[in-house]
């Protein structure tokens, strides 16, 4: 099995997880970046006030986003571009929490999908004084991109991932998370089973 995995980054209007307002994607097969993808997204009503330290971080306005599709609109395209593949971003906690609040906020179905965060990759391949996206990609050789652009970071964590697989001899994303002794996670995990109250 190929080095395959589908790399994500969201920004969002402001500090709830509903509120994505654009997203990134690298598809990257047998090592290889092979497709790109990145487009606006009119976040979910309730959720879409702009913030003034949000857009100063990422440049994006209600404006830009008034024509953009909202969730329930673009969330296939999201999963058809992924087409399966495990899911990968920095700090992959933050950006499967939008997925999660967003489908639920739109009430639309969320896949039950495995993804690798590269943050942890990067802290048991680099010795680092700071892991943030932009230092770790520049441990992976990855330099000079538009921090916060969603596509540019999701560039940035493909690009630790494949060097990582190479500096820890993987050949799969199982393999590299094995190596660097990290768990794949589900984006749905299974819930506990109910417990009886009757004995």
């Amino acid at each position: 099995m190929p080095l395959n995995f589908t790399a994500i980054d969201f920004e969002t209007a402001n500090s709830a997880r509903e509120s994505a307002c654009s997203v990134g994607l690298v598809k990257v097969h047998n090592g290889v970046v092979v497709d790109r993808a990145g487009w606006l997204i009119r976040p979910q009503a309730g959720f879409d006030e702009f913030l003034e330290w949000n857009t100063r971080i990422h440049g994006i306005t209600a404006a830009d986003v008034t024509d953009a599709p909202s969730w329930a609109e673009q969330f296939p395209d999201l999963v058809a571009f992924a087409d399966g593949d495990h899911l990968v971003a920095h700090n992959a906690s933050f950006d499967m929490s939008v997925i999660r609040a967003s489908c639920t906020a739109a009430s639309v179905l969320c896949p039950d999908l495995a993804y690798v965060c590269s943050l942890q990759v990067a802290r048991k391949t680099y010795e680092l004084d700071s892991y943030r996206l932009p230092v770790a990609a520049m441990a992976a050789g990855f330099e000079d991109f538009a921090h916060h652009d969603a596509l540019a970071d999701a560039e940035a964590c493909a690009a630790i991932m494949v060097h990582a697989a190479k500096r820890h001899g993987a050949a799969t994303v199982i393999e590299l998370a094995r190596a660097t002794g990290i768990g794949i996670n589900s984006l749905m995990p299974p819930k506990e089973p109910a417990v009886s109250a009757v004995s």
